[in-house]
């Protein structure tokens, strides 16, 4: 076998493994991106999901059905905090009073995913056993206002005040593809992992009715 015939079985082989690196790599990062992807059209969707829930009952908020039941505007919440709400509605339109109540747990029921700020965000319903979904929720946040646009400091000590809110939420993955969380992180950073919401200034029909 020649010097020439030598070097290029070795050149061969040197473009061969060049070839192959470069398809794994672009493999790999078709890999990446499809899972990104899917993973936003599904904090997307678990986002559009629990949008609805919320504002179907923070819009409720006060209502019965059954007229002679309805409470006073002023009584229609009950308790209120920055991530703790609980009112009065007819959740299925029945005409009965129910007591409903949203609320996030802490960050250590989520040990199971690497997301070191997800949590479970809870429903409950009169004496029932409280309903939770994780969802990726991160943050669950409400600020309350009196009709004149003051907010007031949480826990609301006079709940009776509150004439409007604002709900903020976000969602993040539990699991990404490089596992890419930081205890702190600039607004426009990770978009792909994460998704944010916010009503402004919702106010339930009957907590205007005053």
């Amino acid at each position: 076998m020649g010097t020439s015939t030598l070097f290029d079985i070795i050149g061969s082989a040197m473009v061969a493994g060049m070839l192959l690196l470069t398809a794994l790599r672009l493999n790999a990062q078709a890999n990446e991106t499809t899972l990104i992807y899917n993973g936003s059209v599904r904090l997307q969707q678990n986002m559009v999901v629990l949008v609805e829930w919320v504002e179907d009952d923070f819009r409720k908020i006060g209502y019965c059905r059954s007229y002679e039941k309805i409470t006073f505007p002023t009584q229609s919440i009950r308790y209120a905090d920055s991530s703790n709400i609980k009112f009065w509605t007819d959740v299925n339109n029945t005409g009965n009073l129910d007591s409903v109540r949203w609320y996030i747990g802490p960050t250590s029921e989520m040990s199971f995913t690497p997301n070191p700020r997800d949590r479970m965000i809870y429903r409950q319903v009169n004496n029932a056993a409280p309903v939770g979904w994780n969802l990726g929720v991160t943050q669950f946040k409400l600020n309350y206002y009196k009709y004149n646009g003051v907010e007031l400091a949480t826990p609301v000590a006079q709940p009776a005040e509150i004439f409007s809110m604002q709900i903020s939420i976000a969602c993040e993955t539990p699991f990404t593809f490089k596992e890419q969380y930081q205890a702190t992180r600039a607004a426009d950073s990770l978009a792909d992992f994460q998704v944010f919401w916010r009503q402004l200034r919702l106010a339930a029909k009957n907590l205007s009715s005053r």
